[in-house]
């Protein structure tokens, strides 16, 4: 692993740095000739799109090595698809970068199912389940990497089906059509997981309630509408050659 390539992954800040240096007919190039398994072109796109796929993966483990082994697995995907990409828009590369997230995501996906023999919780009464109406959110003052390891920290069901509802903007129903459960027991784990994250940032003193202390409601935690999405070290995979 590079001293660079841990820059990258370190500084949240500079996730995108990378490739918003590329220019569109820069990335339209490299696209072609990966399609015709250029090892050149395939290491510029690893290095440029690494730190972006990198705080993608973390999001769905605890461990170092499994992120790298979901962004390997997902970089090869790509490697071995792009001749059937098509661009989605006129941005060229915010093309590009939506395409490999949606591949990140279902390669972590992939890998909950094919490690995980964790058990999600059963359903409850969806009368226990209360988003948010508005106000002030009570973490604005929480960090990206502080609130990164307490999701870290969160059991594997239960992170996986937040990421997917907070972060990536799936639905009840497509988690459960993702994680083989049902639509109840995915609104469950997503309301334990919030409780889960609740507590770990109060046990670290991360939240300063502006009022007086009272039990925060759950329902605080960063949850988007459905459907709502975000805006948005070189361990290099088998048969690569990017270092």
């Amino acid at each position: 692993m590079t001293k660079g390539a841990r820059e990258v992954e370190g500084d949240h800040s500079s996730v995108t740095e990378q490739w918003n240096l590329l220019q569109a007919d820069e990335l339209t190039m490299l696209i072609e000739r990966c399609a015709l398994n250029d090892r050149h072109s395939q290491k510029k796109i690893y290095y440029s799109f690494y730190g972006y796929a990198m705080s993608i993966c973390r999001r769905y483990t605890s461990s170092h090595d499994d992120s790298i082994e979901i962004l390997n697995d997902g970089f090869l995907k790509i490697f071995k698809e792009v001749h059937h990409y098509k661009p989605a828009y006129a941005d060229v590369i915010a093309s590009f970068a939506g395409w490999l997230r949606k591949i990140m995501i279902y390669t972590a996906i992939d890998h909950f199912r094919r490690n995980s023999k964790y058990r999600f919780t059963t359903e409850i009464d969806d009368g226990m389940i209360q988003l948010s109406a508005g106000g002030e959110d009570a973490l604005d003052s929480i960090s990206y990497e502080e609130m990164l390891r307490s999701v870290q920290e969160l059991t594997p069901g239960y992170r996986t089906v937040f990421n997917l509802f907070a972060i990536e903007g799936f639905t009840h129903e497509e988690i459960s059509n993702q994680l083989g459960i049902s639509i109840g027991t995915s609104k469950s784990n997503l309301a334990r997981a919030r409780r889960q994250l609740q507590k770990k940032l109060f046990e670290q003193n991360r939240v300063r309630s502006t009022e007086a202390p009272q039990e925060m409601d759950s329902s605080k935690i960063f949850l988007p509408e459905d459907g709502q999405k975000e805006e948005c070290a070189l361990d290099c995979p088998a048969g690569i050659s990017c270092c």
